[in-house]
Protein backbone atom coordinates (compact mmCIF):
# COMPACT_ATOMS: atom_id res chain seq x y z
CA UNK A 1 0.00 0.00 0.00
CA UNK A 2 2.84 2.38 0.80
CA UNK A 3 4.44 1.81 -2.61
CA UNK A 4 1.06 2.20 -4.34
CA UNK A 5 0.40 5.45 -2.46
CA UNK A 6 3.86 6.79 -3.36
CA UNK A 7 3.23 6.03 -7.04
CA UNK A 8 -0.18 7.75 -6.94
CA UNK A 9 1.34 10.80 -5.26
CA UNK A 10 4.11 11.00 -7.87
CA UNK A 11 1.55 10.77 -10.70
CA UNK A 12 -0.55 13.54 -9.16
CA UNK A 13 2.59 15.61 -8.67
CA UNK A 14 3.57 15.19 -12.31
CA UNK A 15 0.05 16.10 -13.50
CA UNK A 16 0.03 19.22 -11.35
CA UNK A 17 3.53 19.97 -12.63
CA UNK A 18 2.08 20.13 -16.14
CA UNK A 19 -0.34 22.82 -14.95
CA UNK A 20 2.55 24.67 -13.30
CA UNK A 21 4.18 25.06 -16.70
CA UNK A 22 1.07 26.88 -17.87
CA UNK A 23 1.21 29.17 -14.82
CA UNK A 24 4.93 29.88 -15.27
CA UNK A 25 4.41 30.91 -18.89
CA UNK A 26 1.11 32.80 -18.67
CA UNK A 27 1.00 34.54 -15.29
CA UNK A 28 3.90 36.94 -16.00
CA UNK A 29 2.14 37.84 -19.27
CA UNK A 30 -1.17 38.44 -17.46
CA UNK A 31 -2.82 35.71 -19.55
CA UNK A 32 -5.62 33.45 -18.31
CA UNK A 33 -4.49 30.09 -17.00
CA UNK A 34 -7.98 28.62 -17.40
CA UNK A 35 -9.68 29.90 -20.55
CA UNK A 36 -7.04 29.65 -23.29
CA UNK A 37 -6.18 26.19 -24.60
CA UNK A 38 -2.58 25.01 -24.77
CA UNK A 39 -0.84 25.93 -28.01
CA UNK A 40 2.62 25.94 -29.56
CA UNK A 41 4.38 29.21 -28.77
CA UNK A 42 6.07 29.12 -32.18
CA UNK A 43 3.37 28.24 -34.74
CA UNK A 44 0.30 28.90 -32.57
CA UNK A 45 -1.30 25.51 -33.31
CA UNK A 46 -3.53 24.13 -30.56
CA UNK A 47 -2.02 21.07 -28.91
CA UNK A 48 -4.08 17.87 -28.96
CA UNK A 49 -4.83 16.10 -25.69
CA UNK A 50 -2.59 13.16 -26.56
CA UNK A 51 0.35 15.54 -26.90
CA UNK A 52 -0.25 16.90 -23.39
CA UNK A 53 0.58 13.73 -21.45
CA UNK A 54 3.23 14.91 -18.95
CA UNK A 55 6.81 13.82 -19.70
CA UNK A 56 5.80 11.00 -22.10
CA UNK A 57 4.47 13.28 -24.86
CA UNK A 58 7.67 15.32 -24.75
CA UNK A 59 9.79 12.18 -25.09
CA UNK A 60 7.61 10.61 -27.79
CA UNK A 61 7.72 13.81 -29.87
CA UNK A 62 11.47 14.06 -29.43
CA UNK A 63 11.11 17.39 -27.66
CA UNK A 64 9.63 19.05 -30.76
CA UNK A 65 6.28 20.49 -31.80
CA UNK A 66 4.26 17.97 -33.82
CA UNK A 67 3.40 20.62 -36.43
CA UNK A 68 6.29 23.05 -36.90
CA UNK A 69 9.06 20.84 -35.44
CA UNK A 70 10.33 23.69 -33.26
CA UNK A 71 12.35 22.43 -30.32
CA UNK A 72 10.47 22.58 -27.04
CA UNK A 73 12.05 23.69 -23.79
CA UNK A 74 13.29 21.03 -21.41
CA UNK A 75 11.58 23.10 -18.73
CA UNK A 76 8.32 21.22 -19.38
CA UNK A 77 9.40 17.69 -18.39
CA UNK A 78 11.81 18.97 -15.73
CA UNK A 79 9.10 20.95 -13.90
CA UNK A 80 6.72 17.98 -14.12
CA UNK A 81 9.33 15.54 -12.82
CA UNK A 82 10.57 17.89 -10.09
CA UNK A 83 7.06 18.48 -8.80
CA UNK A 84 6.33 14.75 -8.72
CA UNK A 85 9.62 14.02 -6.98
CA UNK A 86 9.03 16.80 -4.45
CA UNK A 87 5.62 15.37 -3.59
CA UNK A 88 7.07 11.87 -3.18
CA UNK A 89 9.81 13.04 -0.82
CA UNK A 90 7.30 14.86 1.37
CA UNK A 91 4.96 11.88 1.58
CA UNK A 92 7.72 9.30 2.13
CA UNK A 93 9.36 11.29 4.93
CA UNK A 94 6.33 12.90 6.58
CA UNK A 95 3.65 10.33 5.82
CA UNK A 96 0.27 10.98 4.27
CA UNK A 97 -1.76 13.60 6.16
CA UNK A 98 -3.59 16.88 5.66
CA UNK A 99 -0.45 18.74 6.65
CA UNK A 100 1.52 16.88 3.99
CA UNK A 101 -1.10 17.74 1.36
CA UNK A 102 -0.83 21.42 2.30
CA UNK A 103 2.95 21.18 2.08
CA UNK A 104 2.76 19.52 -1.35
CA UNK A 105 0.56 22.30 -2.67
CA UNK A 106 2.91 24.86 -1.16
CA UNK A 107 5.84 23.13 -2.87
CA UNK A 108 4.11 23.56 -6.25
CA UNK A 109 3.65 27.28 -5.60
CA UNK A 110 7.28 27.59 -4.53
CA UNK A 111 8.49 25.85 -7.68
CA UNK A 112 6.44 28.11 -9.94
CA UNK A 113 7.31 31.39 -8.25
CA UNK A 114 11.00 30.44 -8.21
CA UNK A 115 11.16 30.08 -12.00
CA UNK A 116 9.21 33.31 -12.50
CA UNK A 117 11.40 35.18 -10.00
CA UNK A 118 14.57 34.00 -11.75
CA UNK A 119 13.26 35.35 -15.05
CA UNK A 120 11.53 38.55 -13.96
CA UNK A 121 12.88 39.35 -10.46
CA UNK A 122 9.26 39.46 -9.31
CA UNK A 123 7.09 37.10 -7.27
CA UNK A 124 3.45 37.26 -8.45
CA UNK A 125 1.17 38.09 -5.54
CA UNK A 126 -1.17 35.22 -6.50
CA UNK A 127 1.38 32.63 -5.32
CA UNK A 128 1.90 34.34 -1.97
CA UNK A 129 -1.87 34.62 -1.53
CA UNK A 130 -2.25 30.91 -2.30
CA UNK A 131 0.41 29.95 0.26
CA UNK A 132 -1.29 32.28 2.74
CA UNK A 133 -4.58 30.42 2.24
CA UNK A 134 -2.79 27.14 2.93
CA UNK A 135 -1.44 28.74 6.09
CA UNK A 136 -4.92 29.75 7.23
CA UNK A 137 -6.13 26.18 6.70
CA UNK A 138 -3.18 24.88 8.72
CA UNK A 139 -3.93 27.37 11.51
CA UNK A 140 -7.55 26.21 11.81
CA UNK A 141 -6.51 22.56 11.90
CA UNK A 142 -4.26 23.22 14.91
CA UNK A 143 -6.02 25.99 16.83
CA UNK A 144 -4.56 24.91 20.15
CA UNK A 145 -1.19 26.15 18.87
CA UNK A 146 -2.49 29.23 17.01
CA UNK A 147 0.31 31.41 18.38
CA UNK A 148 2.96 29.28 16.65
CA UNK A 149 1.57 30.19 13.23
CA UNK A 150 0.76 33.83 13.95
CA UNK A 151 4.24 34.43 15.32
CA UNK A 152 5.58 32.60 12.28
CA UNK A 153 3.71 34.99 10.00
CA UNK A 154 5.36 38.09 11.48
CA UNK A 155 8.71 36.97 12.91
CA UNK A 156 10.77 36.64 9.74
CA UNK A 157 8.62 38.84 7.49
CA UNK A 158 8.77 41.67 10.04
CA UNK A 159 12.57 41.45 10.10
CA UNK A 160 12.75 41.44 6.31
CA UNK A 161 10.28 44.34 6.12
CA UNK A 162 12.64 46.45 8.23
CA UNK A 163 15.52 45.57 5.88
CA UNK A 164 13.32 46.39 2.88
CA UNK A 165 12.48 49.84 4.21
CA UNK A 166 15.98 50.58 5.50
CA UNK A 167 17.55 49.70 2.14
CA UNK A 168 14.74 51.39 0.16
CA UNK A 169 14.14 48.18 -1.75
CA UNK A 170 17.76 47.60 -2.76
CA UNK A 171 18.39 44.63 -0.44
CA UNK A 172 15.28 42.66 -1.37
CA UNK A 173 11.83 42.92 -2.88
CA UNK A 174 8.42 43.15 -1.29
CA UNK A 175 7.52 39.79 -2.77
CA UNK A 176 10.14 38.11 -0.57
CA UNK A 177 8.60 39.70 2.53
CA UNK A 178 5.11 38.54 1.56
CA UNK A 179 6.42 35.06 0.76
CA UNK A 180 7.93 34.63 4.22
CA UNK A 181 4.78 35.99 5.88
CA UNK A 182 2.59 33.49 4.04
CA UNK A 183 5.01 30.59 4.53
CA UNK A 184 5.48 31.52 8.19
CA UNK A 185 1.74 31.20 8.72
CA UNK A 186 1.94 27.70 7.26
CA UNK A 187 5.15 26.46 8.93
CA UNK A 188 5.20 28.24 12.29
CA UNK A 189 7.96 30.41 13.72
CA UNK A 190 10.64 27.78 14.32
CA UNK A 191 10.55 26.36 10.81
CA UNK A 192 10.26 29.73 9.06
CA UNK A 193 13.33 31.00 10.93
CA UNK A 194 15.14 27.85 9.83
CA UNK A 195 13.92 28.44 6.27
CA UNK A 196 15.39 31.96 6.29
CA UNK A 197 18.77 30.73 7.56
CA UNK A 198 18.88 27.91 4.99
CA UNK A 199 17.78 30.24 2.20
CA UNK A 200 20.48 32.80 3.01
CA UNK A 201 23.19 30.13 3.23
CA UNK A 202 22.13 28.45 -0.01
CA UNK A 203 21.79 31.80 -1.76
CA UNK A 204 25.29 32.85 -0.70
CA UNK A 205 26.92 29.61 -1.80
CA UNK A 206 25.03 28.97 -5.03
CA UNK A 207 24.94 32.55 -6.31
CA UNK A 208 28.64 33.13 -5.66
CA UNK A 209 29.36 29.91 -7.57
CA UNK A 210 27.15 31.05 -10.45
CA UNK A 211 28.93 34.41 -10.52
CA UNK A 212 32.24 32.60 -10.88
CA UNK A 213 31.11 29.95 -13.37
CA UNK A 214 28.46 31.74 -15.46
CA UNK A 215 29.37 35.39 -14.80
CA UNK A 216 26.00 36.03 -13.21
CA UNK A 217 25.19 39.55 -12.05
CA UNK A 218 25.63 40.43 -8.38
CA UNK A 219 21.87 41.05 -8.19
CA UNK A 220 20.09 37.82 -7.34
CA UNK A 221 16.51 36.64 -7.18
CA UNK A 222 16.07 35.66 -3.54
CA UNK A 223 12.77 33.84 -4.07
CA UNK A 224 14.28 30.54 -5.28
CA UNK A 225 16.68 30.31 -2.32
CA UNK A 226 14.01 31.18 0.22
CA UNK A 227 11.83 28.55 -1.46
CA UNK A 228 14.59 25.95 -1.05
CA UNK A 229 14.79 26.81 2.63
CA UNK A 230 11.02 26.58 3.01
CA UNK A 231 10.90 23.20 1.27
CA UNK A 232 13.69 21.75 3.41
CA UNK A 233 11.88 23.02 6.50
CA UNK A 234 8.67 21.33 5.34
CA UNK A 235 10.49 18.04 4.79
CA UNK A 236 12.58 17.85 7.96
CA UNK A 237 12.43 21.20 9.73
CA UNK A 238 11.33 19.84 13.11
CA UNK A 239 14.13 17.28 13.10
CA UNK A 240 16.77 19.89 12.19
CA UNK A 241 15.56 22.33 14.84
CA UNK A 242 15.48 19.62 17.52
CA UNK A 243 18.95 18.43 16.49
CA UNK A 244 20.32 21.96 16.77
CA UNK A 245 18.71 22.62 20.13
CA UNK A 246 19.90 19.29 21.52
CA UNK A 247 23.43 19.46 20.12
CA UNK A 248 24.32 23.10 20.69
CA UNK A 249 21.89 24.97 22.93
CA UNK A 250 21.92 22.30 25.64
CA UNK A 251 25.62 21.59 25.21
Amino acid sequence: MNIFLDVVVIIYGILIGSFLNVCIYRIPKKESIVVNRSHCMSCGKQIKWYDLIPIFSFLILGGKCRYCKTKLSWQYPLIEFTNGLGYAILVIIRGFSLETILYCLCMSALLSLSIIDIRTFEIPVAFNAFIGILGIIRLFTDLSHWYVYLIGAVSVSGFLFIILKASKGRAMGGGDVKLMAAAGLLLGYKNIILALVLGCVLGSIIHVALMKIQNKERMLAMGPYLSMGIYISMVCGNELVNWYLTSFVNY
